[in-house]
């Protein structure tokens, strides 16, 4: 039979452990905010090209990654603001310009890249071709991105956003929207004059014949 010391034992250990882990990695990153916190185990390239604000929280498992360019430019390329938590699984990737305003959560598994592989020679295999199709990534404060959300390079998501479960967001969300889908659509929006939330009548689709 477990002890209750034991038992007190295993739910603070991995709190302890993520406090020591984030004091050790602080430094490698351009700014880290006071009271983040990252749990291991947590993959990441460049993070002297990421700045967390204040109280970020990221969660065990994330990639975290700035793709590498010849130069001297260290300038951030990924920004994530105050007060986000970013789930279990997820994956960051920035080329060049990605910006997560504050209080935005991102649930499990969810992937943000500015950039995409590069395929058109078929002389070599496209792991050896690089990145490309680079544009900025946007994310409005407040916005809340579902489990398997895919955000694409050059989408801008406004603030107070709902973005549903294993959507794909290619193109750009207005700001108090909710979209989803593959890829995501808008179905239901804010009336700023009710202040209600309103349904977006759906596109027609073809009648099967």
């Amino acid at each position: 039979m477990i002890s209750s010391f034991t038992a007190w034992l295993l739910v603070l250990w991995p709190r302890l452990q993520t406090r020591a882990y984030s004091f050790l990695i602080s430094g490698l990153f351009a700014e880290f905010g006071p009271g983040c916190r990252v749990s291991p185990p947590f993959r990441f390239a460049n993070l002297r090209q990421v700045r967390l604000g204040r109280e970020v929280i990221i969660n065990r498992d994330c990639w975290i990654h700035v793709v590498p360019k010849t130069g001297d430019d260290q300038s951030v390329k990924l920004d994530i603001g105050p007060y986000c938590g970013i789930g279990m699984g997820a994956t960051i990737s920035a080329a060049a310009s990605i910006v997560v305003e504050d209080h935005v959560l991102l649930a499990r598994n969810v992937y943000i890249s500015d950039h995409r592989h590069t395929y058109e020679g078929i002389s070599s295999p496209i792991m050896h071709q690089g990145v490309g199709e680079v544009a900025p990534v946007f994310i409005g404060r407040g916005t809340w991105l579902g489990q398997n959300v895919v955000v694409l390079p050059g989408v801008t998501i406004g603030e107070h956003c709902v973005v549903g479960a294993n959507s794909v967001v290619r193109s750009s969300i207005p700001a108090f929207s909710v979209a989803v889908g593959a890829p995501a659509r808008v179905v239901r929006h804010l009336n700023r004059e009710t202040g209600e939330w309103e349904k977006l009548p759906q596109a027609p689709t073809d009648t099967p014949r």
